[in-house]
């Protein structure tokens, strides 16, 4: 990993130094990132100068049901449910500071950064469920996923005109606060609820969770803690 971001960052300022394209000094910037569309998300960007090495910039994106990448549903001797799929929106704001003077320059080059996700998604989860007397019962919920990450960035913006440019966001960790809720549109047995919380604790991800994460006939929202990662590649206008 650490060769792989070592090599990343001598090709870009390789590709910086050839380069000859004339950037024009706008304050404005809209961008369209690309990487967003492998999970079925679009996002649009909006970033603008206010002083000589900051800018501020807010992205707003939308995330459909389809995607290439798809979470597997759960498949236990008890508990079998649909492939997880949801649909939201996000908000990202975010601070950046550039090490170019970009009033002269435009916003190019190597930038720091600070960023604030907030995601809303929501979700159906339908399948069955058999008790211990192998009494099965069908599987109907609702969850809502309300995801708050904030984190810092580092990235290169690369003039490919002079208008365009390319912004490889090459790295932007963070830590995020999850908190979901579930409804349950069926009538369950109580111990239906132990046997979700240790089918979900076979879950590489579950690894992660504290041992407050548990769902319960009362207690049917969570709240847990993991780490986040950003990337991603946005192909950027300025006017």
């Amino acid at each position: 990993m650490k060769y792989t971001f070592t090599l990343l960052v001598f090709a870009l300022l390789s590709i910086s130094a050839f380069s000859q394209t004339p950037v024009l000094n706008k304050k404005n910037e809209v961008a369209f990132v690309v990487t967003d569309l492998i999970d079925g998300s679009f996002q649009l960007k909006y970033e603008r100068v206010i002083s000589d090495h900051f800018s501020v910039d807010l992205g707003l994106g939308y995330k459909g049901e389809k995607g290439l990448i798809n979470l597997s549903g759960l498949d236990t001797e008890k508990i079998k449910t649909s492939d997880l799929t949801y649909t939201g929106i996000k908000v990202v704001p975010e601070v950046r500071y550039y090490l170019n003077n970009i009033r002269q320059t435009g916003m190019t080059g190597f930038y720091l950064g600070a960023y604030v996700k907030y995601s809303h998604f929501k979700s159906d989860l339908d399948g069955e469920y058999v008790d211990d007397a192998g009494t099965p019962f069908d599987l109907e919920f609702d969850a809502n996923i309300d995801i708050t990450s904030v984190g810092l960035m580092v990235g290169y913006k690369l003039p490919i005109s002079k208008r365009f440019s390319i912004d490889f966001l090459i790295a932007g960790p963070g830590s995020g606060f999850y908190n979901i809720s579930i409804e349950n549109q069926r009538d369950l047995p109580d111990e239906f609820y132990d046997d979700l919380n240790e089918a979900l604790e076979k879950y590489s991800l579950f690894d992660y969770l504290n041992g407050d994460f548990r769902f319960s006939q009362v207690k049917r929202r969570s709240d847990l803690r993991l780490l986040s990662f950003r990337y991603g590649v946005s192909l950027t206008y300025a006017f």
